[in-house]
């Protein structure tokens, strides 16, 4: 039985100067992968001409791609705008949905923050504390609603912010509740899952696991791989 190979990255940060070139890291990915995951912060300040900038880039990618937006993403508020540029490129941009490619399934949604473990934010006190823990829960329930509809033997995870803190660990401490949240974890436990895939921890660690069990993966292209270059090599 022949092999799926996926390439992950994350935080790639197409700027409006077009000082970030993709082009020729989507051909390379085109030669050694069959299907290429972005795992958030497409754009550097979520502008629409960034998101133009990076569909430009796309025509040099051969394989499907499959991706998720990030904070970044988020910042000019032209999110709609931002995802219809990338889905008239092609991508399959997840947001609590799930796809199926070369018989994997993947399923994505962006992710929020809250913290890990015993650390994690309640919902208890003012209303913007509740609404935080609110959106995550939200965040948490798109990733579960997507995950339900996979059938595939092997399934995969893409998100922007973390589901554990072992795959954060190189970033200040103070700031890891920021960088994603265990709720997103406890989702992906109640599934049969192959890989999660994520970014946002520029100085994070590539490699953990979920308390079940999830190989979780840290894509980030600032973040260093086994590949030796900005994304990462996962078979299924």
């Amino acid at each position: 039985m022949s092999k799926t190979k996926v390439a992950a990255v994350a935080d790639l940060h197409v700027k409006e100067d077009g000082s970030v070139s993709c082009t020729e890291l989507f051909s390379e990915i085109s030669r050694v992968a069959d299907v290429l995951v972005i795992a958030g912060d497409l754009t550097d300040l979520g502008k629409p001409a960034e998101a133009e900038l990076l569909a430009a880039d796309l025509k040099s990618c051969t394989v499907p791609v499959v991706a998720v937006l990030g904070n970044h993403d988020h910042q000019c508020n032209a999110v709609e705008e931002i995802s219809a540029i990338l889905m008239k490129a092609g991508v399959h941009l997840l947001n609590g949905q799930a796809v199926e490619i070369a018989g994997v399934g993947f399923a994505g949604t962006k992710g929020f923050v809250g913290g890990f473990g015993r650390h994690m934010l309640g919902s208890f006190g003012e209303p913007a504390i509740k609404a935080m823990v609110s959106e995550t829960v939200d965040e948490a329930m798109r990733l579960e609603n997507a995950m339900r509809k996979i059938s595939t033997r092997h399934s995969v995870v893409v998100l922007h912010y973390a589901p554990i803190a072992e795959t954060v660990a190189g970033e200040p401490e103070a700031i890891y509740p920021f960088l994603g949240c265990s709720r997103l974890a406890e989702t992906i436990d109640r599934f049969r899952v192959s890989a999660v895939v994520h970014g946002h921890a520029h100085r994070g660690t590539y490699r953990g696991n979920t308390p079940g069990g999830a190989p979780v993966y840290n894509v980030a292209a600032h973040v260093e791989k086994p590949s030796g270059r900005p994304y990462a090599i996962l078979e299924f």
